[in-house]
């Protein structure tokens, strides 16, 4: 039996960028891959215009909440997916790290935050791929 890839999202505050790259991954995975997302020093909660901008896409964030980077959380992902947490991310041999420079969408209005989104959801299709490169009917 194939093991599920893990993906690990990180960013700052875990209230808009690496919460948006998540539940879209989350979303477009169906249960393929397991997902998590963290932030080196969380925030209180998630920015209320991405949960509005995830909600147009009928994702809802509303019960999610900002969560603490661990060094466990990394050490289980098989892709660390940076988004501007720098230094505070721990590293480990072997592990596979991507760095998305990505705009912070805090204090930006709606209509700032959807090409965000829609930037993400870019590249969170594009590591879907990538972590799952075989499609059901197609194997040999």
């Amino acid at each position: 039996m194939p093991t599920i890839p893990e993906a690990l999202f990180v960013c700052v505050h875990n209230a808009g960028r690496s919460q948006m790259a998540a539940a879209l991954l989350h979303h477009h995975a169906q249960g393929r891959v397991t997902v998590r997302s963290a932030g080196s020093a969380p925030a209180g909660a998630i920015n209320p215009a991405v949960i509005e901008v995830m909600s147009e896409l009928g994702i809802d964030l509303s019960r999610e909440f900002p969560k603490k980077l661990t060094t466990d959380a990394v050490e289980e992902a098989d892709v660390v997916i940076t988004m501007g947490c720098g230094d505070a991310c721990p590293v480990f041999l072997g592990k596979r790290y991507l760095d998305w420079e990505l705009t912070d969408p805090a204090g930006k209005p709606i209509d700032e935050v959807r090409p965000i989104r829609d930037d993400i959801d870019r590249r969170v299709r594009a590591l879907l791929a990538e972590l799952l490169p075989e499609r059901p009917g197609r194997q040999r």
